[in-house]
């Protein structure tokens, strides 16, 4: 316990899925947390869920709408992070989508609409926290969700491997530039995890013909996973607090694999 106390932390896409899990276990462990995500009302949900949760660890919490890929709506979203908590210690640019397409299939507009959110909106975010970061002085910790898919390429989510090759190397350009200001930037790469994102991508195989029933995609890749099933958001939690507190202050530019043995690189 207490591994990120008094830690102020925004982390984007958490109105479900991951980016709540994270939110969540951070709460728990005493940091304070801005759930920020596209989808106001629902985000403003979970902050107001989770209000209890905070108070029991002695924390905050509080909520921001951004659309990741405006940079002013970022940094409002910053600003009000700060206005409420007093600073910024921790960012994680975890929003991201998918929208699965045949390789011959994809258009400009597939490829613009993935690359925009988890490439630009990435690197935005990983901007925006810098700067907070070096203003504020103390340095701080930017993390940034990559995926399986940032290590080989899939048929028909090449636009998504594109994007999250994209995080990984922003991972380690940020890490490079940032680390004289005290800023550490580092990431994970979850594979196959049980999320209403995956129930999504799971609808849009069987649209383009990859799929032939629900439920077929998660189990094809599914039985490629050493450890034999898919992960649920809480097995990727314990990674990701570690990469906000301070046990992970010698480790930048690195990106952390939690696909069960799907991948071994």
């Amino acid at each position: 316990m207490s591994r990120v106390a008094g830690r102020c932390c925004i982390v984007t896409g958490a109105a479900q899925g991951i980016g709540r899990a994270i939110g969540e276990a951070l709460l728990d462990e005493g940091a304070h947390v801005c759930f920020a995500d596209i989808n106001a009302d629902k985000v403003a949900a979970v902050a107001k869920a989770n209000a209890a949760r905070a108070a029991a660890g002695g924390a905050q919490v509080t909520h921001a709408a951004v659309d990741v890929t405006d940079r002013a709506q970022v940094r409002q979203m910053i600003a009000h992070t700060v206005s409420t908590f007093g600073r910024l210690d921790v960012m994680f640019n975890n929003a991201g989508v998918n929208k699965p397409m045949n390789f011959l299939d994809v258009t400009e507009e597939n490829w613009n609409f993935i690359m925009g959110i988890n490439g630009l909106g990435c690197m935005i975010g990983m901007q925006e926290a810098a700067r907070q970061m070096i203003e504020q002085g103390g340095g701080g910790k930017i993390v940034n969700t990559a995926s399986v898919a940032s290590r080989q390429g899939f048929d028909n989510v090449a636009p998504y491997c594109a994007s999250k090759w994209a995080v990984v190397s922003l991972t380690q350009s940020g890490a490079r530039d940032l680390a004289k200001h005290d800023i550490t930037v580092t990431g994970f790469a979850p594979g196959v995890v049980a999320t209403e994102m995956w129930e999504q991508v799971d609808q849009d195989l069987m649209g383009i013909g990859a799929a032939t029933r629900p439920g077929q995609a998660m189990e094809e890749f599914s039985a490629q996973i050493l450890r034999g099933r898919v992960a649920k958001p809480a097995d990727i939690t314990g990674t990701t607090t570690f990469l906000a507190s301070r046990d992970s202050d010698y480790m930048t530019g690195q990106i952390i694999m939690i696909d069960g043995g799907m991948t071994l690189v």
